[in-house]
């Protein structure tokens, strides 16, 4: 196993540290988050150690959105939620501040007060002439 000693997510993910753990099998921990944005809000962990998701594992790439996918549902289920994000930041420009690579789970409840502005998206004002230059570039890679 592939495990940072300084990296506070490795110990959580590896048992180290006590958590509320939801579910854990041989590649990842999921466990409530220490400090809720909403009810249920969840983080899926890798027991490995990847910085962000240009360093993740294929297996764990493989893997970890059907994970997402079964806790989302329990979740709308179990907790009767209305919406669902799911976030997870790549470097610290895109605000990833635990430099272990983790997915989060946000639970939404339609009458939450603190719903308004978590997730504004503004337009960057790019012209369609550069989007069309970056769409190129990006089509290039695959």
């Amino acid at each position: 196993m592939k495990t940072k000693d300084d990296c506070i997510f490795c110990k959580l993910a590896n048992g180290e540290i006590p958590t509320n753990k939801i579910y854990e099998d041989e590649r990842f921990t999921v466990i409530m988050d220490a400090n809720p944005v909403s009810r249920g809000h969840s983080l899926i962990i890798p027991k490995n150690h990847y910085e962000n998701v240009f360093e993740l594992g294929d297996e764990e790439v493989a893997a970890v959105y059907p994970l997402a996918k079964r806790l989302a549902t329990g979740m709308k289920e179990a907790l009767s939620a209305d919406g669902l994000n799911i976030l997870q930041n790549n470097g610290a420009a895109a605000g990833q501040s635990v430099f272990h690579f983790h997915m989060h789970l946000i639970p939404r409840y339609e009458q939450a007060e603190n719903n308004a502005g978590l997730l504004e998206f503004r337009s960057a004002g790019i012209s369609d002439e550069e989007i069309q230059e970056i769409c190129k570039k990006l089509g290039a890679i695959f």
